[in-house]
């Protein structure tokens, strides 16, 4: 430990003194610890340093101790590892294929904060007593979060959701097992047919992962719209304006949430519009837009189809006091066609458990719902009911009675 910690004393005056940055200037900050390694085993032999034991080894921990994320960065390396959260400085949890687990590092709590500080370098954010939650998203795209005493009641808590790209379409999916053939099929068809989805399912379940697979099947010729809080979403299409939040400055000033951004995306000449995530009064916005003809997705927590409805129909409510169920539950009838819920299993796996449609009826204040695929044994099985808007699948080239016969 004491040689490495002098190779990193020694590898951090030379940064400072050639002027690297350790992010901008990775490759060449990697040569001068490669360099700065084999110096000091030169010097050990022929003094009275003490040695280190394997030179690659030892070149990686200083590497990531300079320019990655020190003790943490084994985790950002491994491919398994899905997140990383920090509850108290000996308290480092992992989750490897949706399984969580209880790591043996142990940092400090100085280390925790430079840690913290150097995520957020990149992003432009910021976390203090003034402003103590912070979103951000680190430079490979995994994203942050970040809440401080005295929110919490002591330590800091961090975690960092990894963007770990294990499907890009929604065949991708079936190979996953997520989706089976039929339904993925379908779906591709809804998309491209320009029906409006929403994709629920609690945290972890996949949403945003499916959100951009189901992007995936948007014809290339639309140009697409995206808001979101931070930029997660991974749109493989050409034409793609992609906008996120902004916090407010110190003086409180300049904050740009969700709700300006949707109002700002239909001055865009968007063909679809993607909400990364509704929450709050933005679902009343994004309910006009889809009711005007424009096209879109977004994600929702909720734990089932139905749930996802209900949520839709109450979150416009914080809007303001003039806005009423009146107006808000037949226009959610109107403006929702699917609604596909996913869900993260005791095996760590993601399926889609329901994938429902929306008629466009309301029987009371209640929206009515026809299941069109339902789990069943743990499989996605076709049920009995239809999308709306056939016309629409015909007018893309899709038979839906095709599309959705049963398995002989």
């Amino acid at each position: 430990m004491q040689a490495l910690a002098t190779v990193e004393t020694e590898v951090r005056d030379l940064i400072r003194t050639s002027g690297l940055d350790p992010i901008r200037d990775a490759e060449q900050v990697r040569a001068l610890v490669r360099d700065a390694v084999a110096d000091y085993d030169d010097r050990s032999l022929a003094g009275n340093l003490p040695r280190l034991d394997d030179l690659g080894r030892a070149a990686k921990i200083v590497f990531d101790a300079v320019a990655g994320f020190g003790p943490l960065q084994q985790y950002f390396d491994d491919p398994e590892v899905e997140e990383i959260w920090i509850n108290q400085p000996s308290r480092v949890f992992v989750a490897r294929r949706g399984v969580a687990e209880l790591t043996p590092t142990i940092l400090t709590a100085d280390v925790v904060r430079d840690l913290v500080e150097r995520m957020l370098k990149s992003s432009g954010r910021r976390v203090d007593l003034s402003s103590p939650f912070v979103d951000a998203v680190l430079s490979d795209g995994s994203r942050l979060h970040v809440v401080i005493p005295d929110i919490t009641r002591e330590h800091w808590f961090i975690n960092v959701r990894k963007f770990v790209v294990k499907a890009d379409r929604l065949d991708d999916l079936v190979r996953l097992g997520t989706l089976t053939g039929q339904a993925s099929r379908f779906l591709e068809a809804a998309v491209v047919a320009g029906l409006n989805i929403l994709v629920a399912g609690g945290t972890q379940a996949g949403k945003t992962t499916l959100l951009n697979c189901l992007s995936a099947a948007i014809p290339p010729r639309e140009r697409i719209v995206t808001v979101e809080e931070v930029f997660e979403l991974k749109i493989p299409q050409r034409d793609v304006a992609a906008m996120q939040c902004r916090q407010p400055s110190l003086e409180g000033t300049g904050e740009v949430p969700l709700r300006r951004l949707v109002k700002e995306a239909l001055r865009m000449r968007p063909n679809r519009i993607i909400v990364g995530e509704v929450r709050q009064a933005e679902s009343l916005d994004l309910l006009i837009a889809l009711n005007s003809g424009l096209p879109g997705m977004a994600t929702l927590h909720a734990n089932s189809a139905r749930e996802a409805i209900v949520k839709m129909c109450t979150l416009p409510l914080l809007a303001g006091e003039n806005v009423g169920s009146r107006f808000v539950v037949p226009t959610v009838a109107s403006s929702i066609d699917l609604v596909v819920h996913a869900a993260l299993e005791r095996d760590g796996v993601r399926r889609v458990r329901e994938i429902a449609a929306v008629p466009g009826r309301v029987e009371g204040d209640v929206v009515e719902m026809a299941d069109i695929f339902v789990a069943r044994g743990g499989r996605l099985e076709r049920a009995d009911g239809f999308p709306p808007h056939l016309d629409r699948f015909e007018a893309a080239g899709f038979d839906v009675a095709s599309l959705l016969r049963p398995a002989a």
